[in-house]
């Protein structure tokens, strides 16, 4: 793969995608004393990178291949850049998406693709839809298009280096990207590191979806057993073998950010900076504090990667970063079943500032105790340790949850 198709590919988009903003961010360049600026591809035509790389593959296809029609699986933003490709080159597309996809983005493949797209969910995963696209595409002997996978799809993506490299015109030293299957890192990677041979390029995942990370640490494409699929624009069993192969030879770092510091990031973006980030999409922001000594004084992209977040996901993203805080906790309390028991430990053990969000009781009357869920959310983390000393000093049976726990994670 060389350069030359990634530069073809933004002539091609020209007037088809936005050449979004990059935007100096100063509360992040204050916080990490460097020059941090956000590629906003959140203002993308679909609200995200990938109609860069869609559209560039689907405006190849053959006039045979245009009139039987493509495929596609994604996990969201892929299948909204498929959608609205099928409507502008009027090409019939079936597109294969997760059952548990978000709504919002389900609705917008909709709206995106109108009359031109069948819709099609199915399975838990990305990997799970992606097989039953790949079977049909077989099947129906129509061209499959790869959400990662492809040179003209990752050619695609690489377009968004070239408008950095355009907009910016002083050096930048890092370029930080999400990395899901690995097509816009691929991208990016090939067109910086031609610009620039000593620019540093940060691929980061989340903690549970590291397969481009144990990949690379393997010295070849492995499959996770399992993902976490919080954030669902990353969370990919198996990598490409393409954009492996390139990773390898263009990636300087690969970081790994747990869900709950994404959570946290993604709010400090909307409450400061008036961004409404998907997960993936702040995932590049959420890493600096990883890489914040190498940093300094340096000028860095971020690659803000889309927009597309489900209003109806903010309590779990508020519930998961104030966990990560250390600020929400959960306890299993014995309590005595006489009367007072609550009112003694609200009295005795929770402080002024500590608010309890969950009580959950089933009082056992043939028992001296019943069992109670407490959920209790703290002001300052470091409130756990004298809150834990209270419980202690009234005999209180209690366990605190572990985060790895059945019960925790029903919870959050």
């Amino acid at each position: 793969m060389n350069i030359k198709l990634i530069e073809e590919a933004y002539e091609r988009l020209r007037g088809v995608v936005n050449k979004t903003p990059l935007e100096l961010n100063k509360r992040l360049s204050d916080k990490y004393k460097a020059k941090i600026f956000l590629k906003r591809e959140d203002l993308q035509t679909v609200r995200s990178y990938k109609v860069r790389g869609a559209y560039n593959r689907m405006s190849l296809l053959t006039p045979k291949e245009k009139y039987k029609g493509i495929v596609c699986a994604s996990a969201g933003n892929h299948a909204q850049g498929v959608a609205f490709s099928c409507q502008k080159l009027k090409v019939k597309g079936s597109i294969y998406m997760p059952e548990n996809t978000p709504k919002q983005k389900v609705e917008r493949v909709r709206v995106l693709g109108g009359n031109w797209v069948s819709l099609h969910l199915v399975g838990d995963t990305f990997d799970e839809a992606y097989m039953h696209a790949k079977s049909f595409s077989v099947e129906s002997k129509k061209v499959f298009i790869h959400p990662f996978d492809d040179k003209y799809v990752i050619a695609g993506q690489g377009t968004v280096g070239v408008e950095i490299f355009d907009q910016l015109k002083e050096q930048v030293d890092f370029i930080v990207a999400p990395v899901g299957g690995g097509g816009l890192i691929s991208g990016l990677g090939l067109y910086g590191k031609f610009k620039n041979s000593k620019i540093k390029l940060v691929g980061v995942e989340p903690l549970g979806a590291p397969s481009m990370s144990k990949s690379l640490k393997a010295g070849k494409v492995v499959t996770l057993k399992s993902v976490e699929k919080f954030v669902d624009g990353a969370a990919v069993k198996t990598v490409g073998n393409l954009t492996y192969e390139i990773s390898k030879k263009v990636l300087d770092n690969m970081l790994l950010v747990p869900e709950g510091k994404v959570c946290q990031e993604m709010i400090s973006m909307y409450q400061s900076d008036g961004i409404i980030s998907e997960p993936a999409g702040a995932l590049s922001v959420a890493s600096l504090d990883l890489i914040k000594d190498k940093i300094k004084g340096k000028t860095i992209v971020c690659i803000v990667s889309g927009g597309n977040n489900d209003i109806s996901r903010y309590s779990e993203i508020m519930e998961r970063s104030l966990v990560y805080q250390g600020l929400k906790h959960y306890f299993i309390v014995e309590f005595s079943q006489r009367a007072g028991s609550l009112r003694e430990y609200l009295a005795k053990v929770l402080g002024k500032n500590d608010d309890i969000t969950l009580f959950e009781y089933m009082k056992k009357n043939n028992r001296e105790t019943g069992p109670a869920l407490v959920g209790v959310e703290l002001s300052n983390k470091n409130d756990l340790l004298p809150l834990l000393k209270r419980m202690d000093s009234i005999d209180l049976s209690y366990e605190l949850l572990d985060s790895n726990s059945s019960i925790f994670k029903f919870l959050t």
